[in-house]
């Protein structure tokens, strides 16, 4: 295990994340409903059905043999394709609950890895250590994004490989939460970033636009960004731990979805970027 090298940041803000999120792993209610391996399977299958960019994003097949380390583990499913790959295999996470999911998981199906609870902003890994990070939808939760960037940076080789995806801003999500959170409750006046802030997940979530990501990666030799349209964007999944109502249920029912995926392909929340050191 590479040497620890700080010790983790506490601070009331990231605290509310922790809370938050160790109160019960993204997806967790949605989509798991044990812990055997007929469960994690099902949750598996749901997730990429749901989200089936993830693979090809994640590139888990090309991972034999190299250091991966993945920063928020979550309930574990993308941690056991990497383990599955061949990957010498590291992962993270600020909340004891995703570590314990993912370490059970992992014991179910006969895989190992490293894993840890600790911070995205002070990874405890020696400088240059791992081959590629890779970060799902968990950068944009902690307080400070551009240090756990700084922090991909410095625990990657020279020519590793950075594989993160954080929130989109300009994305139908987030002009439905304007819609809701300002504009109807008669406060117009609230920007796009105080609305994902304090009704999108965890307090104080973020989103970028695709110039502000590329300003967070701006020390990297080459950054690649695409968006996508989410599960959350098309209306086509529960819509996670804050969000339920009758409105939101007819709202499902005659979303256009198609009309949206012909005409506004890049208005989803999901900004994928891939880095190279």
């Amino acid at each position: 295990m590479p040497a620890l090298l700080h010790e983790p940041i506490v601070t009331p803000r990231k605290q509310e994340v922790h809370d938050f999120w160790n109160a019960s792993s993204c997806g967790e209610d949605l989509y798991l409903t044990g812990s055997d391996r007929a469960d994690y399977d099902a949750q598996a299958r749901r997730r990429y059905e749901l989200e089936p960019y993830i693979p090809e994003f994640a590139r888990f097949d090309s991972a034999a043999g190299q250091t991966v380390l993945e920063i928020g583990v979550g309930l574990g499913a993308d941690h056991q394709r990497f383990a599955e790959a061949g990957a010498e295999l590291f992962g993270v996470d600020l909340t004891e609950r995703a570590i314990e999911h993912t370490a059970h998981r992992m014991a179910v199906f006969g895989l190992v890895s490293q894993l840890r609870v600790a911070d995205a902003e002070s990874l405890p890994f020696q400088d240059e250590f791992f081959d590629r990070v890779y970060s799902w939808g968990v950068l944009h939760h902690t307080p400070e994004t551009s240090q756990a960037v700084a922090e991909v940076w410095r625990v990657l080789k020279p020519g590793g490989r950075a594989s993160v995806m954080i929130y989109h801003k300009w994305s139908i999500i987030g002009i439905i939460l304007w819609l809701r959170y300002a504009l109807l409750r008669l406060r117009p006046w609230l920007s796009l970033d105080d609305v994902f802030a304090q009704y999108l997940e965890s307090p104080g979530t973020k989103a970028y636009s695709v110039p502000a990501a590329r300003r967070l990666f701006s020390q990297w030799s080459e950054v690649n960004i695409s968006t996508v349209l989410s599960h959350g964007d098309l209306l086509a999944s529960s819509a996670g731990q804050r969000h339920s109502g009758m409105v939101l249920s007819i709202a499902r029912l005659i979303w256009p979805r198609a009309v949206l995926k012909r005409f506004f392909p890049r208005l989803g929340l999901f900004m994928m970027i891939d880095a190279r050191k």
